[in-house]
């Protein structure tokens, strides 16, 4: 694997899922104090961030230890158009 490689997903705000998970499927982060889960539902999650959908998804499918938090530090994603990228020619 080159140094170089990263993944970049663009407009996340797109995303459209099926059925009632809009209201239904939920996401759960802990502040760190005591009772601090937060639960957010995927309609107010994209509303308000929509590129932690896709990390969130990303992440779980992604080996858990040092070669996966590796593999997520090179995804890049962005909720609207992104700055074109450009092929870099060796």
């Amino acid at each position: 694997v080159d140094t170089w490689d990263y993944i970049v997903v663009v407009n996340a705000e797109k995303i459209h899922v099926t059925g009632s998970k809009p209201k239904g499927k939920l996401y759960h982060h802990y502040s760190g104090y005591q009772s601090g889960l937060k639960t957010i539902n995927f309609a107010d999650l994209r509303a308000r961030a929509p590129e932690r959908i896709v990390e969130t998804a990303v992440r779980g499918m992604l080996p858990k230890g040092p070669l996966g938090r590796a593999m997520f530090r090179k995804l890049k994603v962005y909720s609207g158009p992104a700055q074109q990228p450009k092929n870099l020619e060796i």
